[in-house]
């Protein structure tokens, strides 16, 4: 599985320049976990992020990413991957707010154009890959989750070179596939909620996802 992910992004067509980076330079962990938005693999999941959260700093480069790839082969539509990736996160949610705010950098509600994934009080845009996917660049042979840390994009926009490396992976798609993602949207325009799974969502599509207030669970 290791191997396939990486085949698939240092492919010289793939789009991602920021993945490529990431993976070339060891900016990145990949975890195997059982079937996608079970407890087990929620628990092992849980426990990475927050050792990810710790650790990515120290990484060469620029770019780091956590990659959470799952056994679960069964995905028989991208509904269902947006189903299940979704409920993957309230897991992960549900874990997280005993313990962590959300992060204050980004909105907790998926309507709004600053919405962020949050754990461990970290923000993550959050890229899904499954075989069914309609984008080439999303379709793996297993599910997978890439957790991105929020703070590298904000990083890229402080030094004004964020706009040129979305161009260049947007030239890219549109190299390997005649489109964009219809979903895409720059960070404060529309959710980004809504390129998490990698499905063209309707315009009145409505987040499965709702974040609680931390510490109103049991430890």
């Amino acid at each position: 599985m290791h191997h396939a992910f990486r085949e698939l992004v240092l492919d010289p067509k793939f789009s991602c320049v920021g993945a490529k980076s990431a993976l070339q330079r060891g900016g990145y962990r990949l975890g195997l976990y059982g079937q996608l938005a079970s407890r087990e693999a929620t628990a092992g999941l849980a426990y990475d992020i927050y050792e990810f959260v710790q650790e990515h700093a120290t990484f060469n480069g620029q770019f780091s990413t956590l990659v959470a790839v799952f056994t679960d082969s069964g995905i028989a539509t991208q509904r269902e991957f947006e189903r299940k990736l979704w409920a993957q996160l309230r897991q992960l949610h549900e874990l997280d707010r005993v313990h962590h705010e959300w992060d204050s950098r980004v909105s907790s509600d998926p309507d709004d154009p600053h919405f962020s994934f949050s754990f461990a009080e970290n923000a993550f845009f959050v890229v899904g890959l499954h075989p069914r996917s309609s984008r080439l660049t999303r379709r793996f042979r297993w599910p997978a989750l890439v957790f991105n840390p929020h703070a590298q994009f904000e990083e890229l926009r402080a030094s004004g070179h964020f706009t040129r490396m979305q161009s260049v992976i947007r030239d890219r798609e549109v190299a390997l596939q005649g489109s964009i993602n219809a979903n895409l949207s720059n960070f404060g325009e529309a959710s980004e909620a809504r390129q998490y799974s990698g499905r063209a969502v309707e315009p009145e599509w409505n987040c499965p996802f709702a974040a609680e207030r931390t510490g109103s669970g049991s430890s």
